[in-house]
């Protein structure tokens, strides 16, 4: 087995995890990081990073596996354990309807440096504005999110189609407008991601399963666990962050990537194929 390419895969692995539930997009990482890496084939690479989101998706449903137990059992009588399963449904049906409908396109048209770069540059700034506004609470906590917030979070949600934005900032900051703490917001985003990548996942695995190979299955291993590992990590570190600090951090991070990736193609220093 190429070990240069288990490094590679190792390294794609840990991007996924730690970029997947901060609001600085993993795909559009995901996409610059194989990009320079020169990792897989573009088909092959597509399942390799449609498998290891599974990985970091994981990583939640371990982290929450009492609180997800207690919502599945919970759901069948009345109470907030219900209010948050509906509520979680409700969320996850606009961004599975319009991705069916517009994935093709948006992968036709939006998978390249430029609109990757500007998505990160406009996530920057809508979350500075997030941020500077005067943000009044109205949900302290996620079990008490009523279904119309969901349902505007998941509206929310469908804005990552578009790579680079993120799917975690743009549900996030989508709750902080809404009037969700920032603990608040940030959970439903994670328990929002579990049917939302679980399932964008195992379709697109299915559609292209003609790509996978038995020879390929140390490659994604490596990258799974990486994901997983590493995403476990930063869903325990970013409920501690948020306690303290604002995602201001975050926002000046996304400015100054997209500034690189558009300097980059613009003087060619990087081939920004994607």
């Amino acid at each position: 087995m190429d070990l240069l390419l288990l490094v590679k895969s190792l390294i794609m692995g840990v991007v996924e995890g730690v970029t997947e539930f901060l609001p600085i997009s993993s795909t559009g990482h995901l996409i610059l990081t194989g990009d320079l890496l020169h990792f897989l084939d573009k088909d092959k690479r597509d399942v390799y990073e449609i498998f290891i989101q599974l990985g970091a998706m994981l990583a939640v449903v371990w982290e929450y596996r009492v609180k997800i137990g207690a919502t599945l059992t919970g759901a069948v009588r009345p109470g907030a354990a219900r209010n948050l399963f509906f509520a979680i449904v409700i969320g996850f049906i606009p961004a599975a309807v319009i991705g069916l409908l517009f994935n093709k396109m948006i992968k036709a048209h939006l998978f390249a440096p430029v609109p990757v770069a500007t998505a990160f540059i406009v996530g920057g700034l809508i979350i500075l504005w997030a941020e500077k506004r005067q943000h009044t609470v109205r949900v302290q906590v996620v079990d008490d999110l009523s279904l119309k917030d969901a349902l505007l979070v998941g509206f929310a949600q469908c804005l990552a189609l578009i790579p680079g934005t993120s799917r975690s900032g743009a549900t996030i900051i989508g709750g902080l407008f809404l009037g969700l703490s920032r603990k608040a917001a940030t959970e439903f985003s994670f328990f929002l991601g579990i049917p939302t990548l679980g399932a964008a996942s195992l379709y697109s695995l299915w559609k292209l399963r003609h790509v996978l190979s038995a020879s390929d299955a140390g490659i994604f291993a490596v990258g799974f666990v990486a994901a997983f590992i590493s995403a476990f990590f930063v869903v325990r570190g970013l409920l501690r962050f948020i306690a303290n600090h604002t995602f201001i951090a975050f926002a000046w991070y996304r400015i100054a990537f997209g500034l690189v990736i558009l300097a980059t193609a613009h003087t060619g220093i990087v081939d920004w194929s994607l």
